[in-house]
């Protein structure tokens, strides 16, 4: 017989979501400085898109890898190891402008951070009661969305010769570990074997699975080449830290309306819509050569709000053709889904920056994004709407930090398959 979860009182939980936003905001540092100092040394295009890339490979490990390695040393240690990782990651940039070297270091901060969100949500799940678990999650999101953003901005203050930008990023990684390695947060237990379910997932909801595995590279595209294709356009490192910057604040401004939408109708539509706003955007991005900073900020912005509410939104919707035994298995598959994505969709953009430049990834995201609307409208004349009776409240979640299976399932929950 389990035993009766206690939650813990709000103000703990707050250790975990300070540190994720003070890694964030080293993170975004480095998000701003790589490509930008790859450009300031001459290097073409693709040399950037090819640590988003290897980035991505290294999520996936992580998604992979975490779930192993919190069963075997609990939720705690894993966390400050992976900040560990964050910071040699960080120090292998600071060594010289090595493009290999920089791969590798890609690689570490991309296992580092899939399982950071892993560690860090499924640990908040297991803190949070009921009533306030929710709230809870929204603000996670929140704080390390525009952590990142935060971070960015820094660069504008920051030297591109020397190491201030790697010194700062290792700052705020090196205090990120105090809260969580001085948190009283109780840690969760060991997590159970969370399985990978293509074909159960596929049964359950199409279009959330196919969304996830769309989203995934559409987000590292708009995320991780808007400055490399900036930099390429001669815009100036302070333009890029703003437009890094504001590009964050594109899941309020969209994502939250759509959400809201997408709750009082069939979300398949709203999937539509914010699937054309991505075309358009792209469409627009295509002929900003020489446009003014503020029309390149709000392309971008939007783009970004546009991909984060398919993220938002598929998940939504595949939870809504759910039965809670199913939501572990869910979530950690579409989280595959979204890591396979993040990976091979980049490396098209990069391979193909070499044949028709920087707007290469502009093209690959249109493509994508008027593939999964087809496939929607599709799914809309195969499959009656969700009932207006399963349909759980939207929840904000943003892309970029992707929302994870739970380690730690509650003890009311029935095990997952």
């Amino acid at each position: 017989m389990s035993e009766m979860k206690v939650s813990s009182p709000p103000f703990a939980v707050t250790s975990i979501i300070l540190s994720m936003g003070l890694l964030a905001v080293g993170n975004g540092v480095m998000f701003a400085y790589i490509p930008l100092k790859l450009a300031f040394e001459g290097f073409a295009p693709w040399v950037a898109g090819t640590m988003l890339t290897v980035m991505a490979a290294g999520g996936l490990a992580g998604c992979l890898l975490t779930g192993l390695l919190v069963r075997r040393v609990g939720h705690a240690r894993v966390f400050a190891t992976l900040a560990a990782i964050i910071i040699l990651s960080v120090l292998l940039v600071a060594l010289g402008t090595e493009p290999v070297l920089w791969m590798l270091s890609r690689v570490l901060y991309g296992f580092a951070m899939a399982g950071l969100f892993i560690v860090g949500q499924s640990w908040l799940n297991d803190a949070c009661g009921n009533e306030w678990r929710g709230k809870v999650i929204a603000t996670f999101y929140m704080t390390y969305v525009v952590a990142i953003g935060a971070g960015s901005f820094l660069l504008k203050f920051v030297s591109l010769e020397g190491l201030q930008a790697p010194l700062l990023a290792i700052f705020f990684a090196t205090i990120a570990i105090l809260p969580v390695g001085l948190t009283r947060l109780r840690t969760p237990p060991p997590p159970e074997s969370v399985s990978v379910a293509i074909r159960a997932v596929w049964r359950i909801s199409p279009v959330g699975l196919v969304g996830l595995l769309a989203v995934g590279g559409l987000t590292m595209l708009v995320q991780g080449f808007a400055p490399i294709y900036a930099a390429t356009e001669g815009y100036a490192k302070d333009d890029i830290a703003l437009l890094l910057f504001v590009m964050q604040f594109g899941m309020i401004g969209v994502q939250y309306p759509l959400g809201a939408i997408s709750d009082r109708t069939d979300r398949r539509y709203v999937l539509i819509a914010a699937s054309a706003i991505v075309i358009i955007s792209a469409a627009l991005a295509t002929q900003m050569t020489g446009a003014s900073l503020l029309w390149l900020i709000l392309v971008f912005a939007i783009w970004s709000g546009a991909t984060e509410s398919i993220y938002a939104v598929a998940n939504a919707h595949a939870n809504d053709r759910a039965e809670p035994q199913y939501y572990v298995s869910l979530s950690s598959t579409l989280l595959v889904a979204w890591s396979v994505s993040g990976f091979v969709l980049p490396g098209v953009a990069t391979a193909l920056t070499q044949v028709v430049g920087p707007r290469a990834f502009m093209f690959v995201a249109m493509g994508i994004a008027a593939l999964y609307a087809a496939f929607v409208a599709y799914r809309l004349t195969r499959r009656e709407p969700v009932p207006e009776a399963d349909i759980e409240p939207y929840q904000p979640i943003s892309a970029q930090a992707p929302h994870t299976a739970e380690l730690a399932p509650r003890p009311t929950e029935e095990p997952s398959v």
